[in-house]
């Protein structure tokens, strides 16, 4: 088995997952990084080596792969098992905003699905044996406060993200007998491109931070061994109700 926990990260190429995965570097996790951008894992993979400096076996390894490309997904992983034999810790991130309900057209739907909850599910049926196996293991499913409480204008983003909550709880008590913790991860509007869709818009200095996001993955990570988080509901400040 590998000798540094293993890390596997989707959506690496910006954002949250970027930033996730560059702290997890620092903190001596090995990543293997996921993103449809072969440019922007490169970028990653430029941070994350200033990081590590000379200790190469910590550098990335990057799969520039279309994750509703389930084939692709199960071959990758699969190579991953094979060449270190672990994966400590899946941060399920990868996804994308909409912004309609009943007017968007069923093959639409489809797409957001696939890629917010369909694809999620991918990476967790095969993340998930090799963890079993070395019972042990955090997954960090990255939904939505919308997955919680919902909002109007916005019903295909936010079915998608009450799924994958709902994957997450049942994942959360499922695995707990093989010492495998789930975690919903439920923020309000992050800053990155993605809320830059936001309507009407936030400024920016008012929403959640994707350094917050990382210092609650770094926190979950200190817990005991028999101390479990379902779900953690982060708000910025314009969102409370």
């Amino acid at each position: 088995m590998y000798k540094y926990p293993l890390a596997v990260i989707t959506g690496a190429s910006r954002g949250i997952g970027k930033k996730v995965a560059v702290g997890l570097a620092e903190d001596g996790y090995k990543t293997i990084l996921f993103a449809r951008s072969n440019k922007g894992l490169k970028e990653t993979e430029s941070e994350i080596k200033n990081i590590i400096q000379e200790k190469e076996e910590l550098l990335p390894d990057l799969y520039p792969v279309n994750i509703t490309d389930h084939k692709r997904v199960e071959e990758s992983i699969e190579a991953i098992k094979e060449k270190y034999g672990r994966i400590d810790i899946l941060f399920n991130n990868a996804g994308i905003w909409s912004t309609g309900s009943l007017d968007y057209s069923v093959e639409e739907y489809k797409n957001v699905l696939e890629t917010n909850l369909v694809a999620q599910y991918s990476f967790l049926k095969n993340t998930v044996p090799v963890m079993k196996k070395n019972k042990s293991g955090y997954i960090f499913n990255l939904a939505s406060r919308a997955g919680i409480i919902g909002f109007p204008g916005s019903g295909t983003y936010v079915s998608s993200k009450f799924g994958l909550v709902g994957l997450s709880k049942s994942l959360y008590a499922e695995l707990a007998e093989y010492k495998i913790k789930v975690t919903a991860l439920c923020p309000s509007y992050v800053n990155t491109d993605m809320s830059k869709q936001v309507n009407p818009p936030i400024s920016r200095d008012n929403m959640i931070q994707p350094e917050d996001i990382l210092k609650t993955v770094r926190y979950l990570l200190t817990l005991s061994h028999d101390s479990y988080v379902k779900e953690i509901i982060i708000e910025c400040r314009t969102s409370l109700s």
